[in-house]
């Protein structure tokens, strides 16, 4: 699943925190300096020294410039992008500087997130002090794209029903043709960008960001996949990293295999979590006790694709689509009720409601067309990102690890992840270009890292790894459900952060909010 933030976005808590702080370091005593005198990388001078121009656009009091990158930073000739930029400006005697803002992904666009959300995902204090930053990740919306399939056959691409059970041998063997045709579009329609759609590429760009938006140090809220920028960030430019906040952290020590299989296991615990809370109203469609729950729910889930089940629009639901349907709502947990619904409807035999929650996650609008090339964008990041071998017998052997791991919901939405990626990854046309490996940034100073105690996306393990890896990193918890923890209704978070981002305070232990 990408680990983009894609929830309901909640409007900033106002109420006290309790027992916010027990005790905080002040990492810098100044405001964070501008006008970069940092010494530019060799070669990359005509980028790093470019002035970027600043217009008005939508909505009101957003301001929107593009910069120029390469593709290659090993070999900067070989070709530029764009990366599309969007500021909201403060014009405080107070300026600290630039907060340069990810939604996560793959694929996640930060020039949405900050004109449409920029005033409830950061705090007054925090668009006090900053210019709020948000861009579009190279490949993404209306920076430089990756283009794989027009919309009639990204829709049967993703909604098309297989010619074997889903799950099946067979099945696995049928989708090799179909990811190998995925992969030539994708590489025929975007060119030699696809091979540099990876996690160090991007966190070069942001070193040019920071530079041609006038900042010596990096400051940064990055969440979910996001926080792998930051992350990889930190370790290749220590020196130019400042405050960065990094919320639902990814854990670079893990491979492929595991990771998927954890980050299932985290779906399935969110899954339990909702079947308890549902069993607590009248509307629920389950009875009994919680495992009486569960196993009513994997009878029901097994038996969808042999029903054929369809919407209203005439699409049949399969087994990989059930699964981007169920993990969609889990997301947050003011979803769960979508999800109550869906279940009532699909034990009726409706599955209208089960397509609109996928067609949510895929970014397709109800007359078929797609917002954005978020699934492109997801494959070759995380190609290019992971560990992807063995063939079919790989992709089985983690298909079998995972449905141990989760076995309500695991199986359903792995043939919608696992099973694609790993295929998809094993016919890419470009190599992988990271290996997995524990993140320490020496040098960087104190980076915080967020998790939440039932994280379904970004599963609170790896916020706990991450945070133990790094040189100077920083846990802080938030208990409860949901993905992400930043403006989420929890004073004590967003006070911690926003203490941290605007005047380097450190929290001594970790707050346990």
């Amino acid at each position: 699943m990408r680990n983009s933030q894609r929830r309901a976005i909640a409007v900033l808590a106002t109420a006290a925190a309790a027992g916010l702080l027990a005790g905080c370091t002040l990492i810098s005593p100044t405001r964070t300096q501008t006008e970069s005198e940092v010494p530019i990388p060799a070669g990359l001078e005509s980028y790093y020294q470019q002035e970027l121009e600043w217009s008005p656009c939508e909505p009101e009091g957003r301001e929107c410039s593009t910069v120029t990158a390469p593709i290659d930073y090993e070999n900067p000739g070989d070709g530029d992008i764009e990366l599309a930029v969007v500021r909201v400006a403060t014009d405080s005697d107070d300026r600290v500087g630039s907060l340069l803002m990810n939604p996560g992904g793959p694929g996640g666009s930060g020039v949405e997130l900050v004109q449409q959300a920029a005033e409830y995902v950061t705090s007054d204090a925090l668009r006090e002090s900053f210019d709020i930053v948000g861009w579009d990740p190279r490949g993404v919306g209306l920076s430089t794209p990756v283009q794989c399939y027009d919309d009639a056959d990204m829709d049967a691409f993703l909604y098309s029903v297989p010619a074997n059970p889903t799950g099946s041998d067979a099945w696995l063997a049928e989708q090799v043709d179909r990811e190998k045709a995925f992969a030539d579009a994708c590489l025929e329609n975007t060119g030699p960008l696809l091979g540099f759609i990876d996690v160090e590429s991007n966190a070069r760009d942001m070193d040019l960001l920071r530079a041609v938006l006038g900042d010596k140090k990096l400051t940064y809220l990055g969440f979910s996949y996001g926080t792998s920028f930051g992350a990889h960030y930190a370790e290749l430019f220590p020196e130019n990293a400042g405050r960065l906040v990094l919320d639902g952290a990814i854990d670079p020590s893990l491979e492929s295999p595991e990771t998927f299989t954890v980050q299932m296991a985290g779906f399935e615990n969110a899954y339990r979590a909702f079947v308890e809370d549902c069993l607590l109203t009248s509307a629920c469609p389950f009875t009994g006790t919680v495992d009486t729950a569960l196993a009513q729910s994997k009878t029901l889930f097994d038996g969808v694709e042999a029903r054929e089940l369809r919407s209203d629009d005439g699409r049949q639901l399969t087994a990989s689509t059930l699964g981007t349907a169920l993990s969609y709502p889990l997301y947050d947990e003011g979803s769960w009720p979508a999800l109550s619904q869906m279940i009532s409807e699909l034990e009726e035999g409706d599955a209208t409601l089960a397509l609109q929650l996928a067609d949510g996650y895929n970014s397709r609008n109800d007359d078929g067309t797609y917002a954005d090339q978020a699934t492109a964008v997801y494959t070759a990041a995380t190609c290019l990102d992971g560990q992807f071998t063995g063939g079919l017998d790989g992709t089985r052997a983690t298909l079998d690890a995972i449905d141990a791991a989760a076995p309500t919901i695991g199986a359903f939405v792995s043939y919608a992840d696992w099973a694609h990626i790993s295929i998809a990854c094993q016919n890419w046309p470009f190599p992988s270009s990271i290996e997995a490996h524990a993140i320490t940034a020496d040098g960087a100073a104190p980076i915080l890292v967020l998790g939440t105690t039932n994280d379904p996306a970004t599963p609170y393990t790896w916020a706990e790894a991450m945070a133990s890896q790094l040189d100077s990193g920083v846990l802080i918890t938030r208990e409860g459900e949901g993905h992400t923890a930043y403006a989420q209704g929890n004073a004590c978070i967003d006070e911690t952060v926003d203490d941290y981002l605007v005047d380097g305070l450190v929290p001594v232990t970790d707050p346990l909010c």
